[in-house]
């Protein structure tokens, strides 16, 4: 690929053609390997702009019930990192993949080695939720002569002044997490959150996504008229992929309808 993985972000935000940029979240290696690409592809299929793809791991913190689930399913089934990167390079030839692997998965192998094989698989992004922004310097600047996004996460509970200091050192999207929480699927709508998503885009000049707790259409419309860049949806469609025995199909019809609630109005 010609391009960087931050300017490949940048272009999949700009040229999605919706109200909000898709990234639907799913597992690597959930419910296994082969369906895991399957489920991608129809992601990719039902009108994602972007995909977050997460390595599972042992203890995540940032995750609810449903994605830590998955992660134990994929682990339990001898999903690797390595077979997560096999699978974003697959993945990577067709969209823009952000991974979100946790801090101990990057520092196991070492920071150089870790993004050397994200860049060489063409991923454009990664998430590392449980690594302090104080903490991240050394992981940003490899990142960055990698062409690598590293994305940092914003909460409701982020004071101006860490929201500002974020804003201008994430690359790729500013991830707004919608709730004090973990991921997982919510009732509320995010509504109410207008004034978290305008906070988050005065601090950084990249695109904003919201993240954690939207499950149905009617909330991923709703982020987009908030004024979100981005919608992410995760635990809606790892659910969906361990409840069907064909998963690519389940995930994929779930997909197409956030893709139908986010699409531009016919002029």
């Amino acid at each position: 690929m010609s391009a960087d993985g931050i300017e490949r972000i940048a272009t999949a935000f700009a040229a999605s053609g919706k109200r909000s940029a898709l990234m639907p979240y799913m597992m690597g290696g959930y419910p296994d390997l082969e369906s895991s690409l399957a489920v991608g592809e129809a992601c990719i299929d039902a009108g994602a702009d972007l995909l977050e793809l997460g390595v599972p791991f042992s203890d995540p913190l940032a995750d609810g019930p449903t994605i830590h689930a998955a992660a134990t399913a994929a682990l339990a089934a001898g999903t690797s990192a390595a077979d997560v990167i096999d699978l974003a390079a697959r993945l990577a030839e067709r969209v823009a993949v952000i991974v979100m692997s946790y801090a101990n998965t990057v520092l196991t192998p070492g920071i150089e080695p870790f993004l050397d094989r994200l860049a060489d698989a063409g991923v454009s992004g990664l998430i590392v939720p449980d690594l302090p922004l104080e903490e991240s310097g050394a992981l940003e600047r490899a990142a960055e002569r990698r062409g690598l996004a590293l994305v940092a996460l914003v909460a409701p509970t982020s004071t101006d002044a860490r929201l500002r200091e974020i804003g201008r050192r994430t690359r790729g999207f500013l991830y707004v997490v919608s709730v004090t929480g973990t991921t997982g699927e919510r009732s509320a709508g995010p509504e109410s959150l207008r004034p978290l998503i305008e906070r988050a885009k005065s601090a950084t000049d990249v695109p904003v996504a919201l993240g954690f707790g939207i499950s149905t259409a009617e909330q991923a419309a709703a982020a987009a008229d908030a004024g979100a860049d981005g919608v992410i949806v995760g635990s809606r469609l790892v659910r969906a992929a361990g409840e069907d025995g064909d998963a690519a199909t389940a995930v994929g019809r779930l997909v197409a309808e956030f893709a139908s609630a986010l699409a531009a109005p016919v002029a």
